[in-house]
C-alpha cells in the first residue's frame, strides 16, 4: 500500500477520469458518514473553539498531534480542551470542517473546526445550519406516533388499509406501518432508480438532479418496484419506507406531511432552527458541502445548494447542532410523545445478525437507533447524510449526555484495486470523537493514521456501504 504525503491545500483536479465501471452506490440519504474507508485529502489549520473563530489560516503539511487520554472530566461532566482537540484532529485528519454541540446535564460546549469553503478558507461556525439527511427520521416517526396516539393510524395495520392505491394487494395487506418505521417491510430503496447514473457518472448524475423536483409519489413507486434488499421481516434500511411514512401523514391529517411535522414536531419542540428548506438555498449561515463519492468525484464538489424533495420526509430536514440536542433531550424524556407511543418507539430489532451467543450491539427502532458503546452504555439518536452533509446525533436515553455533529464532506473512504477498504484516518478520528464526547473518555492516540495514496478509488463493483459507529465489522446499507 502506498501511503500520502499530507497535501498542502485545496486538491487538485488531476484531470484523472474515474474507471468507467459500474459503482455501486450507497444510499445517500441512509449512508452514515462515519464509515470506516479511507480519503487523502487537504489539511487546513483547525479553527475549533468554545464560540466561533474569525481568523482563518494557511495549510498546513503534517498531520495532527495526538490526542492526550481524558483522566476525570473538568467541572459540569465536559473537558472543553479534550473536546476541543478531538475536533481538531478530526479536521487534520482530512474533513474539511465540522462543528458540534456537547451536552452534559446543564453544561454544554459549542465547536467548530476547519473550512466551510475549501476555497476561502471561511471558517466554520457552531451554530451552522446543516443538512441533516435521515435524521429527519426521528422527526416523520415522532409525527406518525402522534397520530397513534390519536387513534388515527394503527402501527399494527397494514398501510394498504390507508394507501391502496400506492400499496394493493399482499404487500400492502402484509406490510404493516410498523414495519415502516423500524425498517423490517422488505421495500425496496428509491435512491438508485432516482439517481440511476449514480453507477456510471455520480458527479453528472448529481449536477443533472441539482433542480430536479420529485413528488412523494415518483419516489415510493421507483422504491416499490425496487429489488428488496431482505425480505420481510428481517431489517433492511430504506429511504422508501419513510417517504410512504409521509404519504400516510399526508392521507390521515389532509395537509402535507411537511406542515403537520413542521406544527407538530418542530415547534412544539421549540426548535427555531429547524426546518424543511422550501427551495435549493439554505436560509441561514451554513457550510458549503462537498460530495467525493469514494474518489469518482475528484476534487469534491460543492452540493450545498440542491433540490432536496429527493429527500422529502426521509431525509431533508435543515438544522442547527444545538436544536438537534434540544429535540433529543425532548423526546427522549417523554415531551414529544406519550409513554406508550415512546416505548413503541424504543422498541427494536437488531441491525445485524450478531455471530453465535454474541447480542446486536445496534438496534433500530421507530425512527430511531441505539448502539453499545465501550462505557457499556446505550446510547440513542440517528445519522444522516445527503451529497455532500454528514450528521451524527446521539443521547443516553435518560438525554443527559448528548453530542451533535456535523460535517462538509462524505463519502471520503477509499478502496484498493481489489475492493479492500483501506485505512480510514477521517473514520478513526470521527469515532474517537463522537465516542469521547458522549462517554466522557477519549482514546489515546500517538500516532495519527495516514492517509492511502492520492486517486484511490473502489475498484467497479466493490461493496460501498458504510459501517456502523460502533460495530466495524457489519456493513449498512
Amino acid at each position: 500500500m502506498r501511503l500520502a504525503r499530507p497535501n498542502t491545500g485545496h486538491r487538485a483536479n488531476t484531470g484523472r477520469r474515474p474507471a468507467r465501471g459500474r459503482l455501486r452506490p450507497a444510499s445517500a440519504a441512509s449512508a452514515a458518514s462515519a464509515a470506516v474507508l479511507s480519503l487523502a485529502v487537504a489539511v487546513v489549520p483547525a479553527q475549533a473553539a468554545d464560540r466561533p473563530s474569525a481568523a482563518g489560516g494557511a495549510p498546513v503539511a503534517a498531520p495532527a498531534a495526538g490526542i492526550p487520554a481524558v483522566g476525570t472530566p473538568a467541572a459540569g461532566g465536559l473537558d472543553r480542551a479534550a473536546l476541543r482537540a478531538s475536533l481538531e484532529a478530526f479536521h487534520r485528519a482530512g474533513m474539511y470542517g465540522a462543528h458540534s454541540a456537547v451536552r452534559d446535564g446543564s453544561a454544554q460546549w459549542l465547536g467548530a473546526a476547519g473550512s466551510a469553503d475549501v476555497d476561502t478558507r471561511r471558517p466554520v461556525r457552531p451554530d451552522f445550519e446543516h443538512r441533516i439527511g435521515s435524521i429527519t427520521k426521528t422527526f416523520t416517526a415522532v409525527a406518525v406516533l402522534q397520530q397513534v396516539h390519536r387513534g388515527r393510524i394503527g402501527l399494527d395495520a397494514p398501510i394498504g388499509r390507508y394507501l391502496p392505491e400506492l400499496i394493493p394487494g399482499e404487500r400492502g395487506r402484509g406490510v404493516t406501518v410498523r414495519m415502516l418505521l423500524n425498517h423490517t417491510s422488505g421495500i425496496g430503496d428509491y435512491i438508485p432508480g432516482a439517481f440511476p447514473a449514480l453507477a456510471t457518472d455520480p458527479g453528472e448524475a448529481l449536477d443533472e438532479g441539482r433542480f430536479r423536483h420529485w413528488e412523494p409519489e415518483e419516489l415510493a413507486r421507483l422504491g416499490l418496484a425496487a429489488e428488496p434488499l431482505a425480505e420481510r421481516g428481517t431489517y433492511s434500511y430504506s429511504n422508501t419506507n419513510y417517504i410512504i411514512a409521509g404519504l400516510l401523514l399526508r392521507k390521515v391529517t389532509g395537509e402535507a406531511p411537511e406542515d403537520c411535522i413542521t406544527r407538530e414536531v418542530i415547534r412544539k419542540a421549540g426548535l427555531r432552527h429547524t426546518y424543511f428548506p422550501r427551495s435549493a438555498r439554505l436560509s441561514g449561515p451554513h457550510a458549503k458541502m462537498y460530495e467525493s463519492m469514494y474518489g469518482y468525484i475528484d476534487p469534491a464538489r460543492d452540493y450545498s445548494v440542491y433540490d432536496m424533495s429527493w429527500g422529502g420526509t426521509a431525509g431533508a430536514m435543515v438544522s442547527t447542532m444545538r436544536d438537534l440536542n434540544d429535540f433529543y433531550r425532548l423526546l427522549l424524556g417523554g415531551g414529544l410523545l406519550g409513554p406508550d407511543e415512546l416505548r413503541a418507539m424504543k422498541t427494536t430489532v437488531p441491525m445485524y445478525a450478531p455471530g453465535p451467543g454474541e447480542e446486536a450491539r445496534a438496534r433500530y427502532g421507530l425512527g430511531i437507533y441505539t448502539q453499545q458503546l465501550p462505557d457499556g452504555r446505550w446510547y440513542w439518536g440517528h445519522d444522516g447524510a445527503v451529497w455532500g452533509a454528514g450528521t451524527w446525533a446521539m443521547s443516553s436515553e435518560d438525554g443527559r449526555r448528548q453530542v451533535a455533529l456535523g460535517f462538509n464532506l462524505t463519502k471520503y473512504e477509499r478502496f484498493d484495486e481489489n475492493g479492500v477498504p483501506l485505512p480510514d484516518p477521517i473514520g478513526a478520528a470521527l469515532n474517537d470523537y463522537a465516542i469521547g464526547a458522549l462517554t466522557g473518555s477519549f482514546p489515546a492516540r500517538t500516532t495519527p493514521p495516514v492517509p492511502p495514496a492520492p486517486g484511490s478509488r473502489p475498484a467497479p463493483g466493490a461493496p460501498t456501504a458504510p459501517r456502523l459507529l460502533v460495530v466495524p465489522e457489519q456493513p449498512r446499507r
